[in-house]
């Protein structure tokens, strides 16, 4: 690799520009977020439904993708799928009104990605809610007036934001969830950072990515080996292992 080749790769994965990089393709997005790929294929490109008048049309996307030509997203699309996630499994918030939420707010804040805008936390607290016309059922929910941080907070936790505002890392879930408490549960020992390993999830402590860990285990290696090549715990292995190894969700 040439100098100035070398040199324009590590400027972009020095500063936020890396978040831009389209890294993953939406099947293995959709497996990292435990999301099924059809669905999240609905949510960066649209999906066709038929008129009653005959024919089809698309509906919008609600992620801009990074590349969309190539439907591969970059960190920031991979975040904003965490987030979507919790509005639709969660609160089973209905699309239109996440789109005209997401599209008031990238207009208020001049952002494509409003869902992992850090403002959104504080100032859009109350905008998302106005936009989505969600006021009249969070009021008549069990919950009273939901911030946004309660209407996302177990997916939210599982994010990073450095010192700038901009997304830093990910704590992707690794096992089966179907509950609030089932995710509460889970530990953040696996992590996605777009400037390591190509935002590949890896092992927090050790950096090791979970596909070796996941390969050497599969080619008949034991967890308690694997722990001590690595300078790792046992269970944190397991987690390594569950993340690669669980199964592909259906639509």
């Amino acid at each position: 690799m040439g100098t100035t080749k070398r040199r324009t790769l590590e400027q972009l994965y020095a500063g936020p520009q890396v978040l831009e990089v389209p890294l993953y393709s939406v099947f293995e997005a959709a497996r990292y977020l435990q999301v099924p790929e059809n669905t999240l294929r609905s949510w960066v490109s649209g999906r066709a439904y038929p008129l009653r008048s005959g024919g089809s049309r698309r509906s919008e996307r609600v992620i801009e993708l990074a590349d969309p030509q190539k439907s591969r997203l970059s960190f920031n699309n991979l975040t904003e799928a965490h987030v979507l996630d919790a509005l639709r499994r969660q609160y089973r918030v209905e699309l239109p009104q996440i789109r005209r939420a997401v599209h008031y707010l990238r207009e208020h804040f001049r952002t494509r990605h409003p869902l992992v805008h850090h403002e959104m936390l504080t100032d859009g607290t109350h905008l998302f809610v106005e936009a989505a016309g969600l006021k009249d059922v969070i009021n008549a929910s069990k919950h009273g007036q939901l911030a946004m941080r309660d209407l996302i907070g177990l997916h939210l936790q599982r994010v990073e934001w450095d010192k700038d505002g901009f997304v830093a890392r990910l704590y992707p879930f690794t096992r089966s969830r179907r509950t609030p408490a089932e995710e509460a549960s889970q530990s953040r020992v696996v992590t996605m950072d777009p400037r390591v390993e190509f935002g590949r999830p890896v092992l927090k402590v050790s950096a090791v990515p979970t596909a070796v860990i996941a390969d050497r285990y599969k080619a008949g290696e034991s967890i308690a080996d694997l722990a001590e090549d690595y300078g790792e715990e046992p269970l944190n292995i397991e987690e390594a292992v569950r993340c690669e190894l669980q199964p592909a969700k259906a639509a």
